[in-house]
């Protein structure tokens, strides 16, 4: 939560607001020089329509009425052809309050039939791994995890990534609380931490059931809970059964030692707390990892604790408590939007996609199987309109770019994904030059095409109050003024609530799910698939690496790079030494999709076998004109409904000719 200071009708400075429960007016480093950002030179303040080749970024600007006009035209005229679902909306989380990131564009697309993608590609495979368990995956408040006394964070960069839970962490380890650390690479997290547990990319799930063998074989388990609250306990320790921890040793590269005691600890040293977030779910089995790491508390008991259990990101209580808008409709055709390569550029899909309107994302750098979007958003007869603020990859490709409002700029209703605080964002100046919200570009859109439903029609204020209007307890007292005059409240939720406990699980039988679970190596892995391993040896992992831009949305910005101003790759001295490469030398990361030419940095950071390329680098920074996600695995869920297996991809490092 920030407070902004005007003067004279321009935004002067930006702080945290001091008494916010949570930020206490501490900023994140990315959003520190968020003014930068708004009064940028660069910044997109009028429409624009191409005038050069695709990709090309050359532009000229044109009244709004003319390119809404155009827009307009296009669409109705590939609906006239092709159908609706020739036009293709695609979108995520860039502006991340609710309505603005896409109440009202939702309700346009809708309202044509426009095709509409899963918006799977961070987040929902832990929801789903950990809904699994729970039926819904409410977790421990974070500000709880001061009550614990045993806290692992599994898989999460909570010190870069999640700067204002760490304080939280401190509080609960002054107390008492030992704080551990399992990820694959030794992150400043885990250089904070007490014990730093360094697992094999991918091996969790052998790292669980080795686990609960390890309670089931010590005697740590109470039977009366394990009865009265879960299911499928015999189940699970048939398959904890064929894991004993000197098998697990052999998956993970941890020791025995290390297993049984991360397992005694968790056990008998509470209250005990799992915080996890997204980082492990972007495997081919993430959900069954997510799952597995959401079944320990349900095994050992920790949710009888306040303060102990799973924690994991607040939005689903938000979206509990709000009067969310219904989803769209199933009749629109849908896509997992980690396919967009494909989808742009299969000549059997029927309808083929003809126009794409991109909102809230930019997709030329955030998705995988890059090469094959680029392919696709160079298609001459592929009309495309981006709505952005500055000019991104994907915004050059575009035919027609609609200037949009930054946060201090609109109003929107703001949920979290790490508190339990619902806020209401004010706009603070006028919009700069001509840029507009999206939902009134939505609603402005909708008129030039004729659509006349009031729906399409309501302002940003009755959108928020629409949401507001539920009769959840969680929402008891917040109003729409009351926010206006105290711009966050809490959710109505005691402090040290204990779900599942003090609550039934919303599952089919009122318990959390047990049930069989096993260890299995993605297709793209060295266990899974040998012989490709062989050509690529190494394990590519591409994380938030850089404290001033965690995603793609600053890096356009030189202040918030690192020094050197280009990505590189990090890799084991053991592995670079047997290529031939040291610190600063430029070297070749590459698969069959893709290659890249940056910069090496030797570092036992990361394992022997695996590498590490930053995510949210533009295309920019690499002389292929490319970045990470070139290399990435696109594989999701053959339902839809998952992440794509970013770090399941395999690569060779070599050096660079050039």
């Amino acid at each position: 939560m920030w407070d902004v200071t005007v003067a004279d009708g321009r935004a002067v400075r930006l702080r945290g607001n001091p008494d916010h429960p949570t930020t206490q007016g501490v900023l994140c480093p990315k959003v520190n020089r968020f003014l930068d950002r708004v009064y940028h030179s660069d910044r997109i303040t009028t429409p624009l329509r191409r005038t050069g080749p695709k990709g090309s970024g050359e532009f000229a600007a044109i009244p709004w009425d003319d390119a809404l006009g155009e827009i307009a035209a296009q669409l109705t005229s590939r609906i006239d052809a092709g159908g609706a679902e020739s036009i293709l909306q695609f979108s995520f989380d860039g502006t991340q309050g609710v309505i603005q990131k896409g109440v009202m564009a939702d309700r346009f697309f809708d309202a044509i039939g426009a095709s509409d993608i899963h918006r799977h590609l961070c987040g929902v495979t832990a929801w789903l791994g950990a809904s699994d368990v729970s039926g819904l995956p409410y977790g421990i408040d974070p500000e709880d995890l001061s009550l614990a006394r045993t806290i692992i964070l599994w898989g999460t960069n909570t010190y870069l990534t999640n700067r204002h839970l760490w304080p939280v962490i401190e509080q609960a380890r002054a107390a008492g609380a030992v704080v551990i650390v399992i990820d694959p690479v030794r992150t400043s997290t885990a250089e904070k931490a007490d014990e730093f547990l360094q697992v094999r990319p991918g091996t969790d799930v052998a790292l669980v059931l080795a686990m609960v063998h390890f309670f089931d074989r010590e005697g740590l388990l109470d039977p009366e809970w394990l009865d009265a609250h879960t299911s499928g306990w015999d189940e699970l320790a048939a398959s904890a059964h064929t894991m004993p921890p000197a098998r697990a040793a052999e998956i993970t590269g941890l020791a025995v030692e290390r297993i049984e005691w991360l397992a005694h600890t968790f056990a008998t040293r509470r209250p005990a707390a799992i915080r996890t977030l997204v980082g492990p779910e972007h495997r081919q089995h993430g959900r069954d990892i997510m799952r597995a790491v959401a079944m320990l508390p349900a095994v050992s008991g920790a949710w009888r604790d306040p303060g102990g259990g799973l924690a994991r990101s607040t939005q689903v209580y938000f979206e509990t408590a709000l009067n969310y808008p219904d989803p769209p409709s199933p009749s629109r055709r849908t896509f997992n939007m980690a396919r967009l390569g494909e989808v742009l550029t299969d000549p059997a899909l029927d309808p083929p996609i003809d126009a794409l309107v991109v909102h809230n994302s930019n997709p030329a750098v955030v998705v995988p199987d890059q090469n094959r979007i680029v392919d696709g958003l160079q298609r001459e007869d592929l009309f495309t309109v981006v709505i952005e603020q500055f000019m991104t990859d994907t915004a050059r490709h575009a035919d027609i770019v609609l200037p949009a409002t930054t946060q201090i700029e609109h109003l929107d209703l703001g949920i979290a994904w790490g508190h339990l605080y619902l806020s209401l964002n004010q706009p603070a100046i006028a919009p700069v030059g001509d840029a507009l919200p999206n939902t009134e570009i939505f609603r402005r859109l909708a008129t030039a095409m004729g659509l006349d439903d009031p729906a399409l029609q309501s302002d940003d204020e009755s959108l928020i109050r629409e949401l507001l209007d539920s009769d959840h307890p969680w929402l008891e007292g917040i109003s729409y003024e009351r926010l206006g005059a105290e711009t966050w409240a809490r959710l109505d939720i005691a402090p040290g609530s204990r779900p599942f406990v003090d609550t039934t699980p919303p599952t089919s039988d009122g318990r959390l799910q047990l049930g069989a679970l096993a260890f299995e190596a993605g297709d793209e892995t060295p266990q899974g698939d040998p012989e490709l391993a062989a050509r690529y040896p190494l394990t590519l992992l591409t994380r938030k690496q850089h404290v001033k831009f965690l995603n793609a949305n600053y890096a356009q910005f030189p202040e918030h790079l690192p020094p050197a101003a280009e990505p590189c790759v990090q890799l084991n001295p053991t592995d670079a030494a047997t290529r031939g490469v040291a610190t600063g030398d430029r070297v070749e990361v590459f698969n069959d999709r893709g290659r890249l030419t940056v910069v090496a940095e030797l570092s036992d950071e990361v394992l022997p076998g695996v590498v590490v390329v930053p995510f949210g680098w533009h295309h920019r920074h690499t002389q292929q004109g490319r970045a990470v996600n070139a290399l990435t695995n696109p594989t999701a869920p053959s339902d839809g409904q998952g992440s794509a297996a970013f770090h399941e991809t395999l690569v060779e490092v070599e050096p660079s000719p050039l």
